[in-house]
């Protein structure tokens, strides 16, 4: 659907600012980034949060949109599985989708890991080499006048000087302390809710073996759950690999008010993570030069103000980040938008379907993104949640096109998040029925077992 080309603003440059830049510019807009921090090409990176991201379909379906697919290709690293490890060193390996299946990119099923930095990095550079892009770096959002009919205005303080800016429309792109939202936040009949996880995290780099090797396996997720607490590690190009150690900040025995000083941190790993320890020996250097990190959650609604303003990615629905989603949901966004703009011309219609379809959305992969918390941390070194796995991934192997699983569901297809969620449920029911069963450890892979669950799965379907 053709629309008359417009100046937008976008407030904010990280990776769904960029990339909708660019989504935008493609259609002929003319575009300003504004982005608060310096050009990250000059030393530091775009971003609060450093930890690395997983990249899986609904983000590969936004980057193909906006024509960067294959060069962000370049930059990431297929992962089939999560690896879990025991204190006594055993390991269990769990594949992510399913074997035989082809993949976004070729490459069987898999999530991609990539680096926050430098995935922004290229989609900056990306957004800036088109003609209809401009990036401003170094300014801050002050204001953001929602008054005027006609257009918006915006004030932004650069160098200490106020920058005033006129745009037809604004796409706060801010993250989770957007100063678009904030604004929005002061008009009638808008809701915001903001949490902090209990939780925090730390992030400890493994290097690279002398010959730049990897020191563990590259295409796993690797996951020491804990209890209450986990370290994860995932790999990046050059062979090392970002560890990050997630843990209450205070109140357990096991949190991070317990561990201020070298010997309290050496010991929790020679207790908690004796294999990984001597592959760390920068770990109290990474340790006390890197910070202790809060996580934090927004909900709002409505993720619009009339047809000239809307929020999109963190500053939406900032979540935390267990459910390798955060930017993935983000990207959907500008998915979203874009294929609202190709059947209709009307922008307030346009922003209120963008609210309609995508705030349901948003809510579920929050819940989503808890709970698979509590599954990493509490439930990958349980035999009996392993078992149910198993389970699951046989009954997608005999009946791929009626069962298939939750996180199959939100990482490998389109289905809209809160429609997974509602399914996962009604599948995770008929499990807890069939793990019920006292003989199923010796049972599990029969025909039996598997004809029962889809018997009560079609069951639910015709009912």
């Amino acid at each position: 659907m053709k629309h008359v080309k417009e100046h937008f603003a976008v407030v904010g440059g990280g990776l769904v600012g960029s990339l909708w830049a660019l989504m935008a510019a493609r259609r002929g807009h003319q575009v300003d980034i504004y982005e608060r921090r310096d050009d990250p090409r000059k030393g530091s990176a775009l971003g609060g949060r450093s930890i690395n991201l997983a990249l899986s379909d609904r983000g590969w379906r936004a980057l193909e949109k906006a024509g960067m697919l294959d060069k962000v290709r370049e930059i990431a690293m297929p992962i089939q599985g999560r690896l879990m490890h025991a204190v006594d060193g055993h390991t269990t390996f769990q594949r992510y989708g399913q074997e035989g299946q082809p993949g976004v990119l070729g490459d069987g099923q898999c999530i991609y890991s990539v680096s926050r930095a430098g995935l922004n990095r290229m989609l900056i550079e990306a957004a800036e080499g088109h003609e209809g892009v401009q990036v401003h770096f170094g300014h801050k959002c002050a204001d953001v006048d929602l008054r005027r009919q006609d257009a918006v205005g915006l004030t932004f303080e650069h160098g200490g000087e106020p920058v005033n800016v006129e745009a037809d429309r604004v796409f706060g792109t801010d993250g989770a302390f957007s100063a678009v939202r904030d604004r929005m936040m002061r008009t009638d009949r808008f809701d915001y809710e903001q949490k902090y996880l209990a939780h925090g995290y730390k992030e400890i780099e493994m290097k690279a073996n002398a010959d730049g090797s990897f020191k563990m396996r590259e295409d796993a997720l690797h996951i020491w759950p804990r209890g209450n607490f986990m370290l994860m590690a995932l790999p990046n190009p050059n062979g090392t690999f970002t560890c990050t150690l997630f843990a209450p900040f205070e109140g357990h025995d096991e949190s991070f008010e317990n561990w201020g000083d070298d010997a309290a941190v050496t010991a929790l790993f020679q207790r908690q993570f004796p294999d990984v320890l001597p592959l760390l020996p920068n770990l109290l250097d990474d340790w006390n030069d890197h910070p202790t990190s809060s996580l934090v959650m927004v909900r709002c609604e409505p993720w619009h103000r009339g047809e000239r303003v809307c929020l999109m990615g963190d500053a939406a629905h900032a979540i935390v980040p267990f459910y390798g989603q955060g930017m993935n949901s983000g990207m959907e966004d500008c998915t979203v938008l874009d294929d609202l703009l190709d059947s209709e011309p009307d922008w307030g219609t346009v922003m209120s379907e963008y609210t309609r379809l995508r705030k349901p959305a948003g809510d579920a992969i929050l819940e989503l993104a808890l709970r698979n918390y509590v599954e990493m941390r509490d439930l990958t070194g349980d035999p009996r949640f392993l078992l149910q796995k198993k389970i699951e991934a046989r009954l997608q192997q005999r009946y791929p096109d009626e069962w298939l699983p939750l996180y199959s569901q939100v990482t490998f297809s389109h289905t809209p998040y809160h429609e997974a969620l509602a399914a996962g449920a009604a599948q995770d029911a008929i499990m807890h029925e069939v793990m019920d069963r006292p003989d199923i450890e010796a049972v599990w892979d029969s025909e039996e077992v598997a004809e029962a669950a889809m018997a009560k799965l079609r069951a639910l379907h015709h009912a």
